[in-house]
């Protein structure tokens, strides 16, 4: 189990930290073309939906019977509805990138999502932590899905902090600053729930998990994906992410 906490905890640090790909992105590239972030932000959702459902809403279903691992579902589903309408947050930095606007208003931008960001990454570092607990390999496939789209997130904060203030260190330290959420929340769920856990409680959690991701990819990831005007592509990447995501569960049982 000691092993298990330590590759959770440390998955987590990885996917969480994505997030400074996508602040060298908006500090030295700009912004990747709309092709590339339709395919990967659809492969993302993909992957999440299918692990969703395949792996720990049935894991869930398994450990505490039909209609409490739903309950847990959707209290899931509801607890990130309410973090998206109390705290919104822009997804990508859209605009205020390099259109000349004052200043003072795109660092605010830029702030403002960084704490958006970190406070939907919290429950996030909870998800990949609880999903590592149960399986390693379930732990990795949801790491790399929630690491793929905490590149733009990385994106949408450095790229106005950027342009505001024209410090690198600046732009790469907010962003970094909001990765580091999703590690804290997986430490916070280790030292609260480890202490309690048993099949019961672990069940609930994947289901709660299951919840969560729905959210996250029908909310943010596929809306978004197609927003770049690659609606079939980004259909694609749904597709895709969902056919490579049961090959590697296939494949590994």
């Amino acid at each position: 189990m000691e092993g298990n906490v330590a590759a959770a905890l440390a998955l987590t640090a990885v996917a969480g930290l994505a997030t400074t790909i996508g602040s060298l992105l908006g500090i030295f590239v700009k912004k990747p073309g709309p092709r590339f972030m339709a395919l990967t932000l659809g492969f993302a959702g993909g992957v999440m939906i299918l692990v969703a459902f395949v792996e720990l809403l049935q894991g869930g279903i398994e450990a505490v019977g039909f209609g409490l691992a739903h309950v847990a579902f959707f209290v899931g589903m509801l607890g990130m509805f309410l973090i998206d309408f109390l705290i919104p947050h822009e997804y990508l930095a859209e605009h205020h990138h390099g259109d000349g606007g004052e200043k003072g208003a795109l660092m605010r931008t830029g702030l403002l999502v960084a704490l958006g960001l970190a406070i939907h990454n919290f429950p996030e570092g909870m998800a990949t932590f609880a999903g590592a607990l149960q399986d390693l390999s379930l732990g990795v496939a949801i790491a790399a899905a929630i690491a793929l789209h905490n590149i733009p997130e990385g994106l949408a904060v450095s790229a106005p902090i950027y342009a505001a203030t024209g410090s690198r260190r600046q732009a790469f330290f907010w962003s970094f600053l909001s990765g580091v959420a999703e590690p804290v929340g997986a430490i916070v769920a280790a030292f609260f729930l480890l202490p309690f856990l048993n099949d019961a409680v672990l069940g609930l959690m994947l289901a709660a998990v299951a919840g969560i991701m729905v959210f996250i990819s029908l909310d943010e990831l596929v809306p978004v994906a197609r927003s770049f005007g690659q609606e079939h592509l980004s259909i694609a990447g749904v597709g895709l992410g969902m056919a490579v995501m049961a090959a590697s569960l296939w494949l590994l049982r």
